[in-house]
């Protein structure tokens, strides 16, 4: 039916008969009969010239059959790839008429997001959505490529699994040949990879899709697409030397350019510079270490476990009323309050405390916040969890840049804790990754053996992981670690979250059953690909390079999903619906 994309035409192809086919983006009246015609498929758009053009609208489908010709001097269209030639002597075969449609199709228009959903169809024929799908596309493109020449085999994992604890809650499926037996969506495909390599397989990838019934967020959506990988006999570094050229070939074909990475840092880093085990290190206000300046402090405010300030570079100028909305919002994050001061022309610290200090107090913080002149430093005392914590939040709230701004600062956080805290109850550790996570060499020792006593707690929080994370402009892109490939750590591991032997048999016997067979050493990663394009496109949220996403509440809008299941179909899988709750 064609021979052209239109977006492909150009002043080499002048005087050859073409044929196109798309929608109508606009009709220009040009006297009584002519018209002109932007023709646009998912290529760009070409102006074609038609005579009696009167029956045409905006959408209909069309084939244009037409000559290449060189646009009048003066009437090129520098903002278009073909702004430099017009399509002439055109016949048009309308193809599908259209009714006007529910808001406009150009990107100029602001429409809501909740319509754009429900009409989707038509929102994947603006150039916003076009373009994310076709960068998309290329990123997919590459990472296939790339662990393809790495030694990597592309390996299918199933969509019906056993429900595992992995940290969220499981979307379940009810099976009609068992009734009152339940599948889970996967999650990810943790198990079958490290399966797949007791198999021999060596070296595993896929593009999984993974859903998980959590919350929604602008990075976040029930169901998602990640590179999946798996090695066997890697350590950690192996394995992030795999992902970074996934992912720099996935950035070079988004971008025509190779990125560079920052040196690795330890989560520990990561927390006390930035207050984020996912630090956006495009912009400064690291937290200032101010905690042995206070020892001996006379001011109680700052005795606390924990003293930390950042330094706001020329913002001594805000008014009392922002300082008092900063404070407001530290308190809203947890803080118990937030001190600000004042560097003035003099050298001086300005502050309502600076009478309860003293001057070598005064003189180290801003030795230890780098202050100068007309510079504003915000100071945070409190546990030193709630501390990075809230500093964290507030470095970002004041400097943090547009999602497509400031390059791309991509880097490797490494030895995250093992555990996130202990149970107050049990006494036994709150896992901070899945439990398959192996624990640094050099603290495995602490944690026991089978039927050991559970460490103290201190013992336990201090237990390092081989886990590491792939941040991008302080977006984690995805996470990995060395798995436990020993039957017996494994075990020591499921002991110490209070998984039972009857729990860990049920749920992970196969697992386990397979580590008696000869598990190789093996590491692995996963990473968001809605993610990374979303960065790599410039939008904020990945619903933008998602071809048919759900709104924030999980709908959606355009098959009315979630919906009611028929009545029949319910007793055919054995269920009953409890009444609603009033």
């Amino acid at each position: 039916m064609r021979t052209d994309y239109c977006g492909d035409l150009r002043p080499s192809d002048v005087g050859r008969e073409v044929a196109l086919c798309g929608w109508v983006a606009r009709r220009r009246e040009h006297g009584e009969h002519l018209a002109f015609i932007d023709l646009r498929d998912r290529s760009g758009l070409v102006q074609c010239v038609v005579d009696g053009a009167a029956d045409l609208r905006a959408e209909y489908v069309v084939r244009v059959v037409g000559t290449v010709a060189l646009r009048p001097p003066g009437s090129e269209n520098a903002n278009l790839e073909t702004g430099g030639i017009e399509v002439q002597e055109c016949e048009v075969e309308v193809l599908s008429a259209a009714e006007p449609t529910p808001f406009p199709l150009d990107d100029r228009a602001d429409v809501d997001e909740n319509v754009r959903l429900r009409y989707r169809y038509l929102d994947l024929r603006r150039e916003r959505l076009q373009r994310n799908l076709r960068l998309r596309a290329r990123v997919n493109t590459a990472i296939r490529a790339s662990m393809e020449s790495q030694g990597f085999i592309e390996i299918e994992t199933p969509l019906l699994v056993a429900s595992t604890p992995e940290g969220a809650r499981d979307f379940v499926v009810p099976s009609r040949l068992n009734p009152g037996a339940f599948y889970a969506l996967p999650q990810s495909p943790q198990l079958f990879k490290q399966l797949s390599m007791v198999g021999g397989m060596d070296r595993y990838y896929q593009l999984a899709r993974c859903l998980r019934d959590e919350d929604l967020r602008a990075d976040r959506q029930f169901e998602f697409t990640q590179l999946d990988m798996e090695a066997s006999f890697v350590d950690a570094t192996d394995v992030r030397a795999f992902v970074t050229e996934a992912v720099s070939a996935a950035i070079e074909a988004a971008t025509g350019s190779r990125p560079t990475f920052q040196p690795d840092m330890t989560w520990h880093d990561a927390q006390e510079r930035f207050g984020s085990d996912k630090p956006d290190t495009r912009f400064g206000l690291e937290l200032a270490e101010l905690t042995p300046l206070f020892a001996s402090t006379a001011f109680n405010a700052f005795k606390a476990a924990c003293v930390k300030g950042i330094c706001v570079p020329g913002g001594g100028g805000r008014s009392r009323r922002e300082l008092d909305e900063l404070t407001e919002q530290a308190k809203r994050w947890g803080a118990k309050g937030l001190v600000w001061m004042r560097l003035d022309d003099a050298g001086e610290l300005q502050s309502p405390v600076a009478k309860f200090l003293g001057e070598d107090e005064l003189r180290g913080i801003v030795a230890a916040t780098g202050a100068t002149p007309g510079d504003l430093v915000l100071i945070v005392a409190d546990e030193r969890s709630a501390v990075r914590h809230v500093l964290g939040l507030l470095r970002l709230h004041l400097g943090r840049p547009p999602v497509n701004e400031g390059g791309r600062e991509l880097l490797w956080v490494v030895d995250f804790p093992l555990f996130e805290g202990v149970d107050p109850g049990t006494g036994g550790p709150i896992p901070a990754h899945h439990p398959f996570t192996m624990p640094h060499p050099e603290d495995q020792a602490a944690l026991g053996a089978l039927g050991d006593p559970v460490p103290a707690p201190e013992v336990l929080l201090a237990t390092r992981s081989q886990a590491y994370d792939l941040v991008l402009n302080g977006w984690e892109l995805g996470s990995g670690s060395v798995r436990i490939h020993r039957g017996d750590i494994q075990q020591r591991i499921f002991e110490l979250l209070g998984i039972d032997a009857e729990t860990r048999q049920r749920k992970f016997g196969f697992l386990l059953d397979a580590f008696r067979f000869g598990a190789p050493p093996h590491a692995g990663f996963a990473f968001g690909v809605d993610r990374l394009v979303a960065l790599l496109a410039g939008e904020e949220n990945i619903r933008e390079v998602i071809a048919f996403p759900k709104t924030q509440s999980g709908a959606d809008p355009l098959t009315t999903a979630p919906n009611e299941i028929d009545a029949g179909h319910l007793r055919e899988l054995g269920l009953q619906l409890l009444p609603r709750p009033s």
